[in-house]
């Protein structure tokens, strides 16, 4: 499963841009998780370049690590130029939810990214993005992952 989080920057960091969508002057984070919630795949980079054309770099280095992906489930901001990126790049399906009602409503399998989502911004570093570098943003992802997995262990 792919999705994806805008947040603010605190500082002028390398990528910066706007959201129109959230109303998020900073960075987008996506990334993509397994079906219990591991993150197989993460970018960081500015918040004004859409989901479909940003999409395929974490799709891409979630199959490399993991070539055993049968198929991406993703939102309806995953429809279009993903999904052709996707099938044309590791002939791969896209399974797009789609939304029901116009009402918040919990889409089946769709929470467990969302959920992944919400357990970073527990994270103090990651509720705002104070990384200067994209480096850095991503691995702070990716230990605040490891931090969660460990916790649950205990």
């Amino acid at each position: 499963m792919i999705d994806s989080q805008s947040v603010k920057t605190i500082y002028a960091s390398e990528e910066r841009g706007f959201d129109g969508g959230k109303k998020v002057k900073g960075r987008k984070r996506h990334i993509v998780v397994d079906t219990m919630g591991n993150i197989l795949g993460v970018k960081v980079h500015a918040a004004n370049i859409h989901d479909t054309v940003a999409g395929i770099e974490p799709a891409m280095q979630a199959y490399e690590k993991y070539p055993t992906i049968e198929k991406f489930c993703g939102d309806e901001g995953y429809r279009g130029t993903f999904q052709i990126d996707v099938f044309w790049e590791m002939a791969l399906d896209v399974d797009i939810s789609a939304r029901i009602k116009p009402v918040f409503e919990v889409l089946p399998k769709r929470w467990i990214v969302e959920r992944t989502l919400a357990w970073m911004n527990n994270h103090r570093r990651l509720s705002k993005d104070y990384e200067i570098s994209i480096e850095s943003a991503e691995a702070m992802i990716i230990i605040s992952n490891l931090h969660t997995l460990l916790r649950s262990l205990a």
